[in-house]
């Protein structure tokens, strides 16, 4: 009951602040931003550290010309999501437009499932729109996004009340093999979405990549469910020409993730999303500590067995 209370005062607060006009919201974001960025100076240190290690060619003045530029983005991201939660179809389809959506239907037509790959890039709230983008697909289709369930139930609640508005249903991380399945098994095609430039993990670290100038840890849980599930893979390209209006493009890795190399599919991510990134990086979400886990320490403290990863002796290191 008490919960009810709260999801109702907050999302009602929530909804009504999602009904003022974006250009309000837009001005919202402009005194946030004097906030966040020279008054909190939020996550100041994490950021240019990612940034300095990320294009160590950069003089100090470009980097922090970088960093309030995304400062700025953050607070935008802040705006565009409240005002998402009334926002209409028509005015969504203008800010937020897709290209390549026929291939994907194309795909779908044929009874081939689709893994949609992006990461924390321009507006990703905004990315469940593309539902509005697709044409008539002539089977029965299930739209995702994978996210990760608040601790807070009430905030849980709120978020996917605003995330589930445009049509693709959040998909919980430990049920994504079972809903694929299930759909399957119901004769239904499916496209789930994922963000795949998290930290997995020590347990879950199995591959390494070259990413940004740094060597870095990724999932590679995706590559093993497209190649068991025998998915199409898509990667969507993400531009931001204007403030507010934001480009995605679908292109498709691989319709055999089976016949690619071990792990070729999930490096292949990687670089598209690097150049997605240096593009114009502003765009991405640089207060992540993505660095977090090294591979000096991971190999100081895990070792490899049978295929799992298991914590070494901390006396004898074996």
């Amino acid at each position: 009951m008490l919960n009810d209370i709260a999801f109702w005062a907050i999302y009602g607060t929530w909804y009504a602040l999602s009904l003022l006009p974006m250009w309000l919201h837009y001005l919202f974001s402009d005194i946030l931003y004097l906030v966040v960025a020279h008054v909190l100076r939020y996550r100041h240190r994490v950021i240019w550290k990612n940034l300095k290690n990320s294009y160590p060619d950069r003089t100090d003045r470009e980097l922090k010309r970088l960093q309030r530029q995304f400062y700025r983005h953050m607070c935008d991201l802040v705006a565009e999501t409240v005002k998402y939660s009334t926002i209409s179809r028509k005015n969504i389809m203008r800010r937020m437009t897709f290209k390549g959506s026929e291939q994907v239907a194309e795909i779908l037509n044929s009874g081939q499932s689709i893994a949609l790959l992006l990461g924390h890039y321009g507006n990703w709230e905004w990315v469940t729109s593309f539902a509005l983008w697709l044409p008539p697909v002539d089977r029965e289709l299930s739209l995702g996004q994978l996210y990760h369930p608040l601790e807070n139930k009430v905030m849980d609640r709120v978020v996917l009340k605003m995330r589930n508005r445009m049509g693709p249903v959040c998909v919980a991380k430990n049920d994504t093999l079972r809903w694929i399945i299930g759909n399957k098994q119901q004769g239904r095609v499916t496209m789930l979405g994922y963000i795949n430039d998290q930290v997995p993990k020590w347990e879950n670290i199995h591959h390494w990549v070259t990413f940004l100038n740094q060597e870095t840890p990724v999932f590679t849980g995706i590559e093993r469910i497209t190649r068991q599930q025998r998915q199409a893979v898509v990667y969507l390209d993400i531009k931001c020409p204007r403030r507010g209006y934001y480009e995605g493009e679908f292109q498709v890795i691989t319709r055999d993730p089976a016949s690619m190399g071990e792990m070729e599919m999930t490096d292949e991510f990687f670089a598209r999303f690097e150049r997605t990134i240096n593009r114009a990086p502003q765009y991405w979400l640089w207060s992540h500590n993505r660095w977090k886990r090294t591979r000096e320490e991971f190999e100081r403290r895990f070792k490899v067995v049978g295929g799992r990863v298991v914590e070494r002796d901390p006396e004898t290191g074996e």
